[in-house]
């Protein structure tokens, strides 16, 4: 069984929707790794989010293209997550939730706190931006 085999078995049996570069390591070597996953991306099977981040695909059943797995959002909390990076909603998200305007925030902008991040995800043409208390 190939490498390629092994790591599309692994990526299937995963329930999240993010997969770490990390993740697929005991697998194969670094290199490799990158190999096939760059393949995977050039195939459609998986999106680049971030450096060494990767996201399943799935067919829209409306428009029959390949599509993230899920939406951006998800996609975000849950990279943060694999990465044990603590964020919250930004400002606007939390002045939405609090009930103070009726606007609903469209941009993808967490709060760090007073940590300082530089990695950028993104998925299609949307990018999460980051701001600090």
């Amino acid at each position: 069984m190939s490498l390629e085999d092994r790591i599309l078995r692994s990526i299937r049996r995963r329930k999240g929707v993010v997969i770490l570069r990390s993740e697929l390591a005991p697998l194969g070597s670094t290199a490799q790794a990158g190999r096939v996953l760059a393949k995977l991306v050039q195939d459609g099977k998986l999106v680049r989010v971030s450096k060494g981040v990767y996201a399943k695909t799935r067919r829209n059943r409306f428009t029959g293209q390949l599509a993230p797995a899920a939406p951006f959002e998800t996609i975000a909390a849950e990279t943060f997550r694999k990465l044990r990076i603590d964020v919250m909603p930004g400002r606007l998200a939390r002045e939405y939730n609090a009930g103070t305007t009726t606007q609903v925030p469209m941009s993808g902008v967490v709060c760090t706190g007073k940590r300082r991040i530089s990695r950028k995800i993104r998925v299609g043409n949307r990018t999460v931006e980051y701001e600090t208390d």
